[in-house]
């Protein structure tokens, strides 16, 4: 039978497994779909591969997709984001020499203790981060995490763009002190000898919304039964991902010289939750580290691209506005999440918006389909978002 194709941009990183799952093991062709992953280094490249046709979808950081929207940079291009790769699953890695002045221990650290500690080394040096995009989830991670622990981002230190592969690398020449970035990159800056990793980004936000499938939005709707075909094919790789039966055969998969090109075990640890935080060390077990599928983790929430539109209100300098609050939380599509779900037994979550961070722990949420439980997603200083009041929350921020 005829497949309807899609060319879709990524980065090599772990978060990328779904649709590269999807392709290796047959989910995609069972829907009728083929995938042609189109691998890049930078999140700029993507982008632009896809604004200009080379590429129809992109496994994409979730604030670029609403910054394109947005007209941020570039001339405005509506997007359409029907689908979320993945929850957590990055790292603050500092480098060998700042960890030891933090005095960091074996594990992973309290994001108020490390901050403290970081912020007594910044007093008496000027420190520079890496980060993978300007509009990516990692500066806006960083950024909160450095604000709420009293280090004034832009001011008390730098943040400065390195792309995800030669973020090891930026640590090992010394160009930074510590790098934001998505695995596998952290994890081979520990096994190099050149860093060691002090928190996952899951302590600052434990359900914090990462990579998505985005796309143009007319091609969204000129293509909607296809996309929504692509739609099943990743969530049936969800459910594959996190199977722990399956687990070193997708490492394998993603290891490859056209996908990651990195080494099997560094991925591996990335998907079991388990994170060798100093070199040599006995990995740590830190459990959600990656998140997918359970949770219904790849339903797009508006209310979470609301709060990647108040970090970017937030570190731009720029003022609300309602026109663009709505232009950003309309670039998640639950919608098209349901219609291509509807049916298949997947929970289904009866709104589109929640209140984010509220949640200490698993709670019964209402659904459309299927027995939804919500587990914690905390922020680590205990604030809540409430995407119908941004201008409220600004106000309230450090």
């Amino acid at each position: 039978m005829s497949l309807d194709r899609f060319r879709i941009g990524f980065v090599p990183l772990v978060d990328a497994a779904l649709p590269i799952l999807a392709r290796e093991l047959g989910f995609a062709e069972d829907q009728g779909v083929a995938i042609e992953m189109v691998r890049d280094v930078t999140w700029a490249a993507v982008r632009d591969r896809l604004l200009y046709g080379h590429s129809d979808a992109a496994h994409m950081v979730a604030p670029l997709a609403i910054a394109t929207a947005l007209g941020r940079d570039r001339p405005a291009v509506p997007m359409a984001v029907p689908f979320v790769l993945g929850l957590n699953g990055n790292a603050i890695t500092f480098s060998t020499a700042l960890g030891e002045a933090c005095g960091l221990g074996e594990g992973l650290g309290d994001p108020v203790a490390v901050g403290a500690a970081l912020r007594a080394v910044a007093a008496r040096q000027r420190l520079r981060f890496g980060v993978v995009h300007r509009h990516s989830s990692h500066n806006y991670m960083l950024r909160y995490w450095l604000a709420g622990v009293g280090i004034r981002p832009d001011v008390d230190v730098d943040i400065v763009v390195t792309s995800p592969p030669f973020a090891a690398d930026a640590l090992a020449a010394g160009e930074v002190d510590g790098i934001c970035v998505g695995e596998p990159w952290n994890s081979i800056a520990v096994d190099r000898g050149v860093g060691r990793i002090a928190l996952a980004t899951a302590q600052i936000w434990r359900r914090g919304v990462e990579k998505v499938l985005a796309m143009r939005a007319d091609q969204a709707e000129e293509r909607r039964d296809a996309v929504l075909r692509l739609i099943r094919a990743l969530h049936a790789a969800a459910a594959h991902f996190v199977d722990p039966e399956t687990v070193e055969q997708s490492a394998e998969i993603l290891s490859r010289t056209a996908y990651l090109d990195a080494p099997v075990d560094a991925i591996l640890r990335a998907i079991t939750d388990r994170i060798r935080v100093v070199p040599g060390g006995e990995p740590v077990h830190y459990p959600d580290f990656m998140f997918q599928y359970r949770e219904a983790a790849n339903f797009p929430w508006r209310s979470q691209a609301g709060w990647l539109y108040a970090q970017m209100v937030r570190w731009e300098g720029r003022s609300f506005s309602s026109a663009d609050a709505t232009t950003a939380q309309g670039v998640f599509r639950p919608d098209l999440y349901r219609a291509a779900l509807a049916g298949s037994g997947a929970p289904l979550p009866g709104a589109s918006s929640k209140l984010e961070g509220a949640l200490v722990g698993p709670i019964g949420a209402g659904s459309t389909q299927g027995r939804l439980v919500l587990g914690s997603d905390r922020f680590f200083d205990g604030r809540a978002f409430d995407p119908d009041d941004i201008p409220g929350y600004l106000r309230d921020l450090p």
